[in-house]
């Protein structure tokens, strides 16, 4: 939590107060018989004082108290009292954590789980959090189906350009040799048009030279 302000009626400025959290994911799915951690931190602005915390279960309405303790100030580790005998507590005031683990979880276990706490350096100031547990006999696979079809598709295009780019390159270097090719015939044939023409010439200027 950032520490921000508000202005309230008679222009008293408050900061902000007490606030816990789950976290940026607020549940979890887990497989029966696995072991889960229920995460909560808790931040104030101006500190704590005896802060008192808690974690229920809502049973079908019902709230069924895990376990409870009372940080005296920042830095000093709770004793916790335990309501529960799959309950660990996992925390630490040093980093303002008051998660717990449950240990060995059926499908009853399922449902919201509540983290609550009080400072009483901010007039009893109180907030709480839900985390929400899904009990499953196995996880979910992942479908790569999508993933599999878009990478075969880009592979695909990838190997379709290439085999152009060669084709092309192919065709290039077969021109250029037919190119040269033709000059090749075209020196030649212009070549023997010479001689042949100059052999006739000659023929005939010996025909038209007189007898002695």
């Amino acid at each position: 939590m950032s520490c921000r302000g508000r202005l309230l009626a008679g222009s008293v400025w408050s900061v902000g107060g007490l606030e816990v959290s789950t976290g940026k994911v607020s549940s979890i799915e887990a497989m029966n018989g696995s072991t889960v951690l229920l995460p909560c931190t808790y931040s104030s602005c101006i500190g704590i004082r005896n802060l008192y915390f808690n974690w229920h279960y809502n049973n079908n309405g019902t709230m069924v108290k895990l376990c409870d303790a009372v940080i005296p100030i920042e830095g000093v580790e709770p004793k916790v009292n335990k309501y529960h005998d799959r309950v660990k507590f996992v925390g630490s005031s040093k980093s303002s954590n008051i998660s717990i683990l449950l240990w060995n979880i059926t499908f009853e276990d399922a449902g919201d789980y509540i983290c609550f706490a009080r400072n009483p350096k901010e007039k009893n100031r109180n907030h709480s959090a839900v985390f929400t547990l899904f009990v499953v006999d196995q996880m979910k696979e992942i479908d790569n189906t999508l993933t599999v079809t878009i990478v075969s598709a880009l592979g695909g295009v990838i190997g379709l350009v290439i085999f152009v780019m060669v084709i092309k390159a192919l065709v290039v270097q077969f021109l250029g040799r037919g190119d040269e090719n033709n000059k090749e015939c075209l020196v030649t044939s212009s070549g023997n048009d010479n001689t042949e023409n100059g052999l006739t010439g000659a023929k005939a200027d010996n025909k038209g030279t007189p007898k002695a």
